[in-house]
């Protein structure tokens, strides 16, 4: 009894660590002016390694996604005009989410 015990404990411990992987979103503003901000607002392939080196930076292991984030998107207070925008054109708001 107590082997068996011990067997599923071991598993149990071995499954662990990829449910335990620790995940981060950050919000960053992306200025619209172009080139590697816009590929990571536009979630195109080109912004795959900019994310993977934000995070990297962070500590984290990969970047599993990345995407524009709406304004109302987040939590918190982000204006839409003023300080942000310049010229008639706002930020956009980038998330990476990290994982370690």
């Amino acid at each position: 009894m107590r082997s068996l015990l011990a067997l599923i404990f071991s598993a149990s411990i071995l499954a662990a660590p990829s449910a335990c992987a620790e995940t981060r979103v950050f919000i960053i503003a992306n200025q619209a002016d172009g080139g590697v901000g816009q590929c990571l607002a536009r979630g195109d392939k080109c912004g795959a390694s900019a994310a993977r080196t934000y995070c990297q930076s962070r500590d984290f292991a990969q970047a599993s996604s990345y995407r524009r984030v709406d304004p109302d998107e987040i939590t918190g207070s982000v204006p839409k005009s003023g300080a942000n925008c310049s010229h008639g054109r706002c930020d956009e708001y980038v998330a990476i989410t990290c994982q370690r």
